[in-house]
This record gives C-alpha cells, structure tokens and sequence, in this order.
C-alpha cells in the first residue's frame, strides 16, 4: 500500500511505508488504544523520522473529548510524539541491541499546541534527534496537519532494560 506525502518541498510523493503497525508493534510495547503511531514513511535512525496517525471518528478518547466536538487530548499527540522518536531511535537498533530494551519518556519541554486535531485528520509526526548520549535521549517534534503545525515540544527519554 503506499500513501501520498508531502514532502518538505511541498510536492507530493508517493512512498510504500518504511514501518508498517506490525513492524511497529515489534519496536513498541504499545497496544491498541494506546498504539499512536499507524505507520512510519521516513526513517534515518538516530537522526529524523517521520511517522502518521489516521485520527479516525471511532477512537476511544472522543467520546469524552468533547461529546458533540470531538477534539484529540493534546496529551495524546504529545503522547505520538513521544512514540514516534521512540521509534528512530529503536528502528536503528539490531534486533540483539533491541531485545529486553524499552524507551521511558521522561519529560517534555516547551510544548505547544497550535490548532485542535479532530475526526478525518490525518496527523503526520515529524522528529529529529537533538542528543543520544549514553542511555539518554533528547528529540524535538513537530505534529502537522494539512502541513501545518498543531502540536511541537522537546522530549527527553531513557533507554533502559525492560522490567518484563
């Protein structure tokens, strides 16, 4: 299956995705409903990648977040973020280095939230690595929607042995 994108030139482009759910499911511990990222079309490990979720009229969280306005929790795009840096850094990693390893958000600085993320939207997850050093991990991120900004913020992360 592949998927229009716009890329930083504004044209769009056709690409077959770089990660697939399943292939994500791999990477992440995250399940259904808290699985935020539905496929990855760019990837450069330790570097940049660039992940999408398809907001779709049937999740969970919109028949709380607002009954008759459905609006996604900032939390949540904060939350796809996380995830989708999570997955640059995971995505480079063989499957030796990766085995018993799960990424712990730590904390979040300077977000923002630019326009509300609704039903229909399809919400592209933009992160770039800022420093991997030792088990730390700082990245910026940037959600887009239609190409423009509705969610940024900086996010430090650990790396670290899985308690399961």
């Amino acid at each position: 299956m592949s998927e229009s994108v716009e890329s930083e030139t504004g044209k769009g482009e056709t690409r077959k995705p770089v990660l697939t759910v399943q292939e994500i499911e791999e990477l992440l511990p995250h399940r259904y409903p808290f699985l935020l990222v539905d496929r990855v079309v760019e990837l450069e490990p330790d570097k940049r990648v660039v992940g999408v979720k398809c907001v779709t009229a049937n999740e969970q969280f919109f028949t709380g977040h607002y009954p008759g306005h459905p609006v996604m929790p900032g939390v949540l795009i904060i939350e796809a973020l996380a995830q989708c840096s999570a997955l640059m850094v995971l995505g480079g990693l063989s499957a030796e280095k990766r085995a018993g390893k799960v990424i712990y958000f730590m904390s979040i600085d300077g977000a923002k939230f630019r326009k509300p993320v609704v039903p229909g939207d399809r919400l592209e997850l933009h992160c770039q690595m800022l420093r991997f050093k030792g088990k730390l991990i700082k990245t910026r991120g940037e959600a887009k929607v239609d190409g423009q900004v509705v969610a940024e913020g900086e996010f430090m992360a650990m790396l670290a042995e899985s308690a399961v």
